[in-house]
């Protein structure tokens, strides 16, 4: 499949709505703290697999913002950044030349990664958003489990699949699609998919993974309900914040809105 269109509004949107993730506080945030381009249990598990992280190899294919890649840098990895966009990875490219910081940058499509060699890394990862862009989840985990070492670990961070079928109403669970409704959905003349967890851990699994453990997360700030270009976000107090954590006032917070997966080849 053309991946061009996706591509293109990458490209745009790193002009635009990501300019926010580059800004010198967001940077300034992962330099003082490596650990906080990750949720905790998500990096729990990263450490779990590798205690050390220092000179081991790791690709991020689909870098998006690129703070995980720069977090693994500062934690002593050597590390390579996969991306479709070429603006995102010019971008964060620029952030790297800025600090001094030696990190290889690759434009490629994280389905195919045919600029990378197999069996290179002791470590891929990736994070939010990802799944969402891919049309062919067996060619993605089959080139991740590629380019990996023998007994190399993959860690995905990702929005979870019980999310999806519901709308964004925090006063009354409201379905907008089945569960088993993956897509595509064209969305600004690009196709979108939202993968079931059987989806994602069978393609895993059919690649020769080992799957070692999974994590259910739940939102630990009620700002995960609130859009982020709403001009109200920043004005909504505590407690207000709070409330939207709270399932009895909230019905979406009793599911898990986030996904974490280690798996080893």
């Amino acid at each position: 499949m053309d991946n061009s269109k996706v591509k293109t509004i990458w490209n745009n949107w790193s002009e635009t709505w990501y300019q926010r993730y580059r800004t010198d506080e967001a940077i300034l945030k992962i330099i003082n703290n490596p650990e906080s381009a990750f949720h905790h249990t998500t990096y729990s598990m990263i450490k779990k697999a590798l205690p050390n992280l220092q000179g081991k190899k790791i690709c991020v294919p689909s870098s998006g913002d690129n703070h995980a890649v720069f977090a693994f840098h500062l934690m002593g990895a050597k590390v390579t950044s996969c991306d479709i966009s070429e603006r995102q990875l010019e971008h964060s490219s620029s952030i790297a030349q800025k600090y001094g910081w030696d990190i290889e940058f690759i434009c490629d499509d994280t389905m195919k990664l045919s600029k990378i060699k197999s069996g290179q890394f002791d470590f891929v990862y990736t994070s939010n958003g990802v799944h969402v862009w891919i049309n062919d989840l067996n060619s993605m985990y089959k080139n991740i489990q590629r380019i990996l070492k023998n007994d190399g670990v993959y860690i995905m961070y990702e929005v979870h699949p019980y999310t999806r079928p519901f709308g964004n109403d925090t006063d009354k669970l409201t379905i907008v699609k089945p569960y088993d409704s993956v897509g595509p959905f064209i969305i600004e003349e690009v196709p979108r998919y939202t993968w079931r967890l059987q989806d994602i851990t069978n393609a895993i699994a059919s690649t020769g993974f080992g799957i070692k453990h999974i994590e259910e997360m739940y939102a630990e700030d009620g700002s995960y309900w609130v859009d982020e270009s709403a001009v109200e976000r920043d004005s909504l107090s505590k407690q207000a914040l709070d409330n939207l954590c709270n399932w009895k006032m909230n019905p979406l917070a009793a599911l898990p809105q986030w996904l974490s997966l280690y798996a080893v080849k």
